[in-house]
């Protein structure tokens, strides 16, 4: 998005403490950072980055393990972080872990359900329907998660945006009062509803389109740039 690298610079010129929350489940925090200075020219620690891969694997414990897993390398990063072993049996799984897999199918669903009808713990990572890409909204995490609960008989934990894991890891990384800043009223602005130090800032330029509800969104506007003029001058008035 134009301005946008700027705009994040400002950020830390400013002194400010900036923290990405992303509901994709596919990207390490390193891969995540550098994702953002290749796309904003800006260098990002991917020690502040939290995503909904870490968020999940923030509630599985050592009896969780072995964990089956439909997703990609965020997953599979953040559960071997934990410590725990990855199967693709489901007869040995303990757990389900389910995020966004783009080379999911059908014996995927069939693996994951199996594990959730023998009794493993269902997690997922989000529940996105969709998300948005330069060519359009493609299918989500959530898609998948829908899918194997209906072949599972079972609704999951679900960990990201805007559920308590994922309030608990941004809250860890020393968030106290915020700016949320996202483009989805269901996610980024309900994160920020539940919390009364938290304000949230609704974008236009993503999945939420200028004639969609915007709910408790405290600011709507255009894209990042202006959010982050938002912020800098209700910092100015401080």
């Amino acid at each position: 998005m134009p301005g946008s690298g700027a705009a994040l610079q400002s950020l830390f010129e400013e002194g400010l403490h900036v923290v990405f929350v992303t509901n994709n489940s596919t990207r390490s925090p390193k891969a995540a950072a550098d994702k953002i200075e290749r796309l904003t020219g800006v260098s990002v620690d991917p020690d502040h980055i939290c995503t909904s891969a870490q968020a999940a694997a923030t509630v599985l414990g050592d009896s969780d393990g072995p964990v089956l897993v439909v997703g990609e390398d965020g997953i599979h990063d953040a559960i071997a972080g934990k410590g725990l072993e990855v199967t693709s049996d489901a007869s040995a799984a303990r757990s389900v872990v389910v995020g966004l897999d783009r080379g999911f199918g059908y014996e995927d669903i069939a693996n994951a359900a199996e594990a959730i009808r023998n009794g493993a713990r269902f997690i997922a990572t989000n529940a996105d329907a969709t998300y948005p890409t330069e060519d359009g909204v493609k299918p989500g995490s959530g898609s998948i998660v829908a899918a194997i609960a209906a072949v599972a008989g079972r609704p999951p934990e679900v960990c990201g945006k805007p559920h308590p894991p994922m309030r608990a890891l941004v809250q860890a990384h020393g968030v106290t009062d915020a700016w949320v800043i996202g483009d989805r009223v269901d996610t980024d602005i309900a994160l920020a509803d539940d919390e009364p130090e938290w304000r949230s800032i609704l974008v236009l330029s993503g999945v939420t389109g200028p004639d969609d509800p915007t709910g408790d969104a405290d600011h709507v506007v255009a894209d990042f740039a202006a959010a982050v003029d938002v912020v800098l001058a209700a910092h100015d008035k401080r």
